[in-house]
């Protein structure tokens, strides 16, 4: 039996093929929250062209479409099933980005969908590079000195504010699709329409060649308990294009 507070039918989108940006550790994340959600008594609805993988076997879902993860998919998907909520933060960027053009298209406000887990505001505050470094400049976190731009003539520009060597970074996607470390303009001149053919959208900052990164993973729950899953060192100095 599911609580008063708990949906009653979701839509979880999978990640499609495993490429860059949509490693297997999307299929497992997404086949242990079918499993989590199925125990609450929720009804999952998948959606997932990728016969090979363990979210589409057969028994965890309670239905599979194996159709694109696009909008128009989707779409069609929540209409013919009207789920309480859907999830996007299963499918690596394709799911991301498909329920980022969903929210603004007026779809899911539309159909009555709440998105679960991570708000689509968050969702969207830290996929748009510029917008994710005016959120982190707000809550006082240093960041190199960077620009986002939306054309390469742009990026031009913004590299001979900043000096090089700068690192361009693609928004809207994971794994380092589309950024590389730049050295002078002639590079930037073939750099950034190459990056531009991932993404709508760069940012462009002084590259922190040299610096040691640290990472920490850290779980936290809405009663602010936090748990730190681990922490490591990148063998890569810092300021190349690695994640």
């Amino acid at each position: 039996m599911t609580s008063p507070n708990m949906p009653r039918r979701v839509v979880l989108l999978g990640s499609g093929g495993l490429t860059i940006g949509q490693a297997g550790e999307f299929d497992y994340s997404g086949s242990q929250a079918i499993k989590a959600l199925k125990d609450e008594g929720v009804e999952v609805v998948l959606v997932n062209p990728n016969i090979a993988t363990i979210q589409t076997s057969e028994g965890l879902a309670d239905r599979i479409y194996f159709l694109p993860i696009t909008p128009h998919f989707v779409e069609q998907v929540i209409r013919r099933e009207r789920p309480d909520g859907i999830l996007l933060s299963f499918g690596g960027q394709t799911a991301l980005n498909c329920g980022v053009e969903l929210h603004e298209a007026g779809v899911l406000e539309r159909e009555g969908v709440e998105v679960l887990g991570t708000p689509i505001e968050t969702i969207m505050a830290t996929e748009d590079r510029d917008l994710f470094a005016r959120k982190l400049e707000e809550i006082g976190v240093p960041l190199p000195d960077s620009r986002a731009v939306t054309s390469a003539e742009e990026a031009v520009k913004a590299a001979d504010a900043i000096g090089y060597p700068v690192l361009i970074r693609s928004a809207f996607t994971l794994g380092g699709l589309g950024s590389r470390v730049v050295n002078n303009r002639e590079e930037m001149g073939d750099a950034a329409p190459a990056a531009f053919a991932f993404s709508s959208q760069l940012l462009v900052e002084r590259a922190l060649l040299g610096w040691k990164e640290i990472d920490y993973e850290v779980v936290r729950d809405r009663e602010d308990n936090c748990i730190t899953v681990c922490n490591m060192e990148n063998h890569r100095p810092d300021g190349h294009p690695h994640r």
